[in-house]
């Protein structure tokens, strides 16, 4: 069930709009704001994480408990189906750097720095540090918004999914620096198998020697966070040549996504032997 879900996944994210209609973070977040405002509470970051992590993923794994062994699974399928849709990224991510990308070809380097700013939250001293900076980000979206959900999916089921989508929102929208803190130490370690699988999957469709030499000094370092292991291999799998303005600054930005694309089919492809063999 896990194949077909991930499939349907893919379906509605590319062709229907109920992704955004089922990506409501509203009533999560004001539980989080009165949580962090309690008296109490708010001295006890992992208690309220439990609250608002390990309670959500426990009711959700009781709902199953329940409804897997009804009509062999298929009450249970719209649940994993949702579960999957709501735990992956946030917002359309080729459409924020759309505008980017047209001052970018213009090379309206002014308007450029002005659009990162507003769309992507990006700020920097120059040029070459902004293109720089899109293709990182760029990277780490498609990451943490897609393969490590469908990782833990795969792996562990829609628990272990809802539970990774629950800590990257408490990591970007604690107001408390403690929560925040917590919330991402526990992210990091859900990151780290699956964005090594990523960056070996670059390796098979990019540069493998150039990824390799990455890897070789990186692979067991607990340090190195997920956005800065998956921009290093990313970038030199592509073979992304230095930032310039104009269309090549673009292109760099298309070769990153094919190279996203094409691992996104080896992960699926592996996911549809493993579902074959086991």
């Amino acid at each position: 069930m896990s194949f077909v879900v991930l499939l349907l996944a893919v379906w509605i994210e590319k062709f229907s709009a109920l992704r955004h209609r089922v990506q409501r973070d509203s009533g999560w977040l004001r539980e989080l704001a009165k949580l962090e405002s309690h008296p109490r509470l708010s001295r006890q970051p992992w208690l309220v994480l439990a609250l608002l992590v390990l309670l959500p993923v426990a009711l959700l794994g009781l709902l199953l408990l329940v409804l897997d062994p009804v009509a062999y699974g298929l009450l249970a399928l719209p649940v994993h189906l949702l579960v999957v849709i709501y735990s992956l990224g946030r917002g359309d991510l080729l459409g924020e750097l759309g505008p980017f990308r047209d001052a970018w070809r213009r090379e309206d380097l002014q308007a450029a720095a002005h659009v990162a700013q507003r769309d992507l939250g990006i700020c920097a001293d120059s040029g070459e540090q902004l293109l720089q900076q899109v293709q990182a980000r760029l990277l780490w979206q498609a990451y943490q918004s897609f393969f490590a959900v469908i990782f833990w999916y795969f792996l562990l089921g829609p628990v272990a999914a809802l539970s990774y989508r629950l800590l990257a929102l408490a990591a970007e929208h604690s107001q408390q620096p403690a929560l925040a803190e917590r919330a991402a130490q526990l992210r990091h370690a859900f990151d780290w198998l699956p964005v090594r699988l990523l960056a070996a999957s670059f390796a098979l469709v990019g540069n493998f020697v150039a990824v390799s030499r990455v890897m070789l000094h990186e692979l067991l370092n607990w340090n190195i966070s997920a956005a800065q292991l998956i921009e290093k291999t990313g970038k030199v799998a592509g073979e992304i040549p230095a930032p310039v303005a104009g269309p090549e600054g673009i292109n760099s930005l298309d070769q990153l996504w094919e190279l996203l694309l094409r691992a996104a089919v080896v992960w699926y492809a592996g996911f549809a032997l493993w579902t074959v063999l086991v």
